[in-house]
């Protein structure tokens, strides 16, 4: 993006209003604590697989069975697939999920001499996403979540859930895809506060910015969407206070 562009009187009005979507998560939602103890990017990368097209409460239970099953990465990696299928079935997608798993255990192998991306550490972001999306089957929303989730980088991960809620708040007029959507958002989401913003954006597409069915009455950015579809109406969700627990996988990676 050039100089000029990023400081547009469009651009600035965006990060504006980005900044007060930030906000006002902040205050519907509350402020998002991070993990006190971050999981390797292998465990991470691996998680983030299992959850991609299901719950997070089948890709936990998938997670789990798989670190139970296999005591190591590398006796993961030398298992007949139609073990690792069976122990990740009730993620969903398992022979696909199982083929990119051990696939992708064999080409971190050969590219870092062993099942072990500590080597990430100590690389830019743009290097990471560089280097994980050589492995095939992830993409730039998996190495993102590896740099936010496993190496703390302040980096801000969009799947399609994200890009809809980005999309319906005008935050990202046009974008046609959430490869799109995360270039843009690189330069408008405040410094410090990716973790935030991602969090409570899932949070607030699963309660209230549904895909479906939106409850726009209980939308605090009602004023602040351009969704064609929305409604003043809808049935209102009862407010969400700090005692409310919405488990997401991502933050309860455990290794083995």
């Amino acid at each position: 993006m050039s100089v000029s562009s990023s400081r547009s009187p469009r651009q600035a009005e965006i990060r504006r209003r980005t900044r007060a979507v930030v906000r006002v998560l902040e205050k519907f939602l509350g402020m998002p604590d991070a993990p006190a103890r971050r999981p390797p990017p292998l465990a991470m990368l691996i998680a983030t697989i299992l959850s991609q097209n299901t719950s997070d409460k089948n890709s936990h239970r998938a997670y789990t069975n798989l670190t139970r099953c296999f005591p190591s990465w590398s006796a993961l990696a030398a298992a007949p697939r139609r073990r690792i299928r069976a122990a990740i079935r009730c993620g969903g997608m398992a022979e696909q999920k199982s083929l990119r798993i051990r696939e992708g255990l064999h080409c971190i192998r050969e590219r870092f001499g062993g099942y072990d991306l500590s080597a990430l550490e100590g690389m830019t972001d743009r290097e990471v996403i560089a280097e994980l999306t050589r492995i095939k089957g992830v993409g730039v929303k998996t190495a993102a979540c590896v740099l936010l989730f496993s190496l703390g980088r302040d980096v801000f991960p969009v799947d399609t859930h994200v890009h809809r809620v980005c999309s319906r708040l005008g935050l990202v007029p046009g974008s046609r895809s959430p490869e799109e959507t995360f270039e843009r958002m690189e330069q408008l989401v405040p410094r410090g506060k990716a973790y935030s913003f991602h969090t409570n954006l899932i949070r607030f597409g699963r309660m209230v910015c549904r895909a479906q069915t939106p409850v726009c009455g209980s939308c605090p950015l009602y004023k602040e969407c351009i969704f064609p579809g929305r409604k003043r109406n809808h049935k209102r969700l009862r407010r969400p206070s700090k005692t409310d627990h919405r488990f997401m996988l991502l933050d309860n990676v455990g290794t083995f």
